[in-house]
């Protein structure tokens, strides 16, 4: 089944629609702002993992989900972390948020390349990638909704998951670059592509 309303690509296009969603009620004038747009935030990271496993589960994979999928992904990533960085411009936070976003164009460029060259498979999501997203996800919604809780340092603790995802997303990084080093250097025969 290869259809824009399957279960799957709605709840991807249901996590792009969440995104003006979350930048609105993060900025509301209200006490309970941060808590709600954190509760947005871990609705579409929800979204992320079950819209996947039902495409797998169900037979439902098409190319519209493998191209909405981290296309939606990196835009709730990408503006949650500027809205974070907004709200606490400092240096420390500046330096993962330009380090994470920096990666997902790097890695989304290679795989267009590679795809190109029909060595799409060869740039596939690794193992370190899931726990990067698993930490980074955590560490953005402690770090929206911010306030301690029962005397736990919530934004402290996000920080920290912060600077693991960022750890793991250089690891990851290099773990790509690495394999597609050959088809980089031209070793395969093969000289490089135009730039866009």
């Amino acid at each position: 089944m290869n259809n824009l309303y399957s279960l799957p690509n709605l709840l991807t296009l249901t996590r792009i629609l969440l995104i003006p969603v979350f930048v609105v009620v993060y900025y509301l004038p209200v006490e309970w702002a941060s808590l709600a747009a954190c509760l947005i935030f871990i609705l579409a990271a929800v979204t992320d993992w079950l819209d996947g496993y039902l495409a797998r589960r169900m037979q439902l994979t098409s190319p519209l989900g493998a191209f909405l999928d981290p296309v939606a992904d990196k835009l709730m990533v990408a503006t949650a972390l500027v809205v974070v960085l907004q709200a606490d411009p400092q240096l420390w936070l500046a330096l993962p948020v330009m380090v994470i976003i920096g990666r997902e164009i790097t890695i989304s460029a290679l795989r267009e390349w590679m795809a190109e060259l029909g060595q799409r498979a060869e740039v596939a999501v690794s193992e370190i990638g899931k726990f990067k997203t698993a930490a980074q996800m955590t560490a953005i919604a402690l770090l929206i909704y911010r306030d301690p809780l029962a005397g736990i340092p919530v934004y402290l603790i996000g920080e920290v998951l912060l600077y693991v995802a960022v750890i793991l997303t250089l690891w990851s990084m290099l773990i790509y670059l690495r394999a597609a080093w050959p088809q980089l250097r031209g070793s395969n025969g093969g000289g490089s592509t135009p730039a866009d």
